[in-house]
């Protein structure tokens, strides 16, 4: 139990036992007490005053005394400002806490709660790369996983991979025109970047071709056009004419640009392709597999690198048929409703999102009910309580209402359903596209950041004894870790510029700080062999009081526990990139101030090294739930 959580419990009975006051736990409040009032932990007594009639000072004296009075191996003293009750925490408690727990790595850490949990993260398209944003999810993914283990939970891991679709007919259609039977192989190009060239030249043809058209469809000639097209191109014309909006001019011209690269020739090629696949053509279907399998092939290399990996993968071209008797199911219970043409929907306007299709009037199932196929699926193998999708913002409209359909449709585990969304991630230079191929790959990216790691590591000039395998592990592990820190420092929610020069200082808010801590932690223990364990029971009583900063430390230290059980709560792991840097930067405060190996006393010394143990720990294992290693020297 926390020591928040043990001044709460003891707040409570407190309370019952002076005025027979019983309030739940949850309503009784303990905070950190503010560093310029004297204490460690604070209990608000304003929620109390209304119900026992006592002001501030009194109420505050009383329960203080009694607390102080009940609790001695807990608390020492305590003070009252206006209404907050700061309590003072014994010394010889935090000493005690730091022997029991300095040489457990595992601290922190619960034993296992028998939930199920499924993370499905990545989802990556077998058209291109994986990209920055990708990057960004794979790490949210893996990370909330592992925060979710350390919390007890039975976690499985899975990925869909959307390896069908128009998107990969256009690399296909690209490579069969342009490629001249050329491979990865013979290239010498990752697969996953060779098929990327394809998409973006595609691209650029249907580009050029759908300039004529948008010329075209800009001089008013809209023959060709026919139906909703044309109306709606008369409407955006007609809007395009008033709008002085910059936005919403853009918006207009992409909507008419859309229309235009439908009515090209490539494009057309495209379709009939995707036709031509799903009617199983021999043909078709064997460069489908061959040039995904290149993708996979290059997948494998990045997710390797940056330690993704799955339980399960799934893949669309499964899965896509999925939900049609769900459909029928829907229209069964009078939760779906079918239109004149044929075509299946749901009205959600009573919870206040709007009409949405579930099937199409040809009789094919749509992405929504592809998804509530997929959960249903995932529940019948694996009975998750809880099942995370963590997708991009621009997807809450879709899991609103993947949610809703699946609870009013009753499908099992729907009330589980979680959608952990997270915000763009954009470079200094603006937003990246991935029609334009301007998109920044993944490998580049980590590429330049174990560069930049190499370059300030030689810089401080301390890596003068390392080998050169040891160097490349060194700046692998410095280069992600920057990577992977910067990126989950900042609340998921949250868009976010990534700076890859900022995110590898070593003084800054940064993951090289944190490393650069532990390792300098460990060079503290080996210059000693380690914690001796010539003092383990002698430092309680040897050592009664503790300094400022040591006591600051182990205060710190403590809070490890909530911290992780916080960041699952929340699915938040910026919490712990937080607490991590938070630590380091309390961990180097405490060490500039005082020696450990010149320490007043020998007690004092091992009480330091205890210190200095349970830190390169906690950080080890902090770093470790975001997928982020720590090197033992830099």
């Amino acid at each position: 139990m926390s020591i928040s959580d043990q001044i709460r419990m003891a707040s409570k009975n407190t309370l019952e036992k002076l005025y027979s006051l019983s309030i739940d736990e949850s309503n009784i409040q303990i905070n950190e007490t503010k560093p310029e009032f004297e204490g460690d932990y604070t209990l608000v007594l304003f929620s109390f005053l209304k119900h026992l009639k006592k002001s501030p000072d009194q109420l505050g004296r009383e329960i203080g005394d009694e607390l102080v009075a009940n609790n001695p191996n807990l608390l020492s003293g305590f003070n009252i400002i206006k209404g907050f009750l700061n309590l003072t925490v014994n010394d010889s408690y935090w000493i005690d806490f730091l022997q029991v727990n300095y040489a457990d790595p595992g601290f922190g850490k619960k034993k296992s709660s028998g939930k199920k949990v499924m993370v499905e993260y990545s989802s990556p398209n077998t058209n291109k790369p994986l990209h920055l944003g990708h990057l960004r999810n794979n790490f949210l993914g893996l990370s909330i996983a592992e925060i979710l283990r350390a919390n007890g939970a039975g976690v499985t891991k899975t990925c869909i991979v959307n390896d069908r679709g128009i998107h990969i007919c256009k690399s296909m259609l690209a490579w069969q025109k342009y490629a001249n039977g050329a491979t990865p192989q013979s290239t010498g190009i990752k697969g996953d970047h060779f098929v990327g060239d394809y998409y973006v030249r595609f691209e650029n043809d249907l580009k050029i071709q759908a300039q004529p058209i948008i010329d075209r469809i800009k001089r008013n000639e809209l023959s060709g056009f026919e139906g909703n097209e044309l109306s709606d191109l008369k409407k955006w014309l007609t809007a395009l004419q008033r709008e002085t909006n910059k936005e919403k001019i853009e918006k207009l011209n992409d909507e008419i640009k859309e229309i235009a690269r439908n009515h090209t020739a490539i494009m057309a090629e495209a379709k009939q392709m995707l036709r031509n696949w799903e009617a199983g053509d021999k043909e078709v279907v064997e460069l489908w597999e061959k040039m995904n399998g290149w993708v996979y092939d290059g997948f494998a290399i990045t997710y390797n690198r940056i330690g993704s990996d799955f339980d399960k993968i799934y893949y669309e071209s499964n899965t896509y048929l999925l939900g049609k008797d769900i459909v029928k199911e829907g229209l069964d219970k009078g939760v779906f409703y079918k239109k004149e043409d044929g075509s299946v929907w749901i009205d959600l306007t009573a919870d206040g999102l709007d009409e949405k299709l579930v099937m199409r009037r040809d009789g094919t199932s749509v992405y929504i009910t592809q998804d509530i196929g997929l959960a249903e699926q995932k529940f019948n193998e694996y009975k998750p309580s809880e099942s995370i999708y963590v997708v991009g913002d621009e997807q809450n409209y879709h899991f609103k209402v993947l949610k809703l359909i699946a609870e009013k449709i009753k499908i099992p585990g729907a009330e589980g359903i979680y959608h952990l969304s997270y915000g763009m991630v954009e470079l200094p230079t603006g937003r990246m596209k991935s029609r334009e191929g301007t998109v920044v790959d993944a490998d580049d990216l980590i590429d330049e950041m174990v560069s930049i790691a190499g370059r300030h590591t030689e810089e401080l000039g301390k890596v003068k004894d390392f080998n050169e395998s040891e160097l490349k592990e060194l700046y692998d592990t410095i280069g992600l870790g920057a990577l992977k820190f910067f990126l989950l420092r900042v609340d998921p929610k949250k868009r976010m510029i990534f700076n890859p020069e900022e995110s590898i200082d070593f003084h800054g808010f940064t993951g090289p700080f944190v490393q650069y801590t532990h390792a300098r932690i460990k060079s503290i223990l080996r210059k000693e062999n380690a914690v001796s364990s010539r003092f383990p029971t002698a430092i309680g009583t040897a050592v009664s009081s503790l300094l400022k900063l040591e006591k600051g430390l182990i205060v710190k230290l403590e809070q490890y526990t909530a911290i992780v059980e916080q960041a699952a709560i929340e699915h938040n792991p910026s919490v712990l990139a937080i607490y991590a840097f938070e630590l380091a930067k309390t961990f180097n405060t405490f060490y500039t101030e005082h020696s450990v190996m010149n320490a007043e006393s020998e007690e004092k010394k091992q009480l330091r090294l205890q210190l200095c143990e349970m830190t390169a720990n906690v950080i080890a294992s902090a770093m470790g739930l975001l997928g982020i290693k720590v090197p033992e020297r830099m």
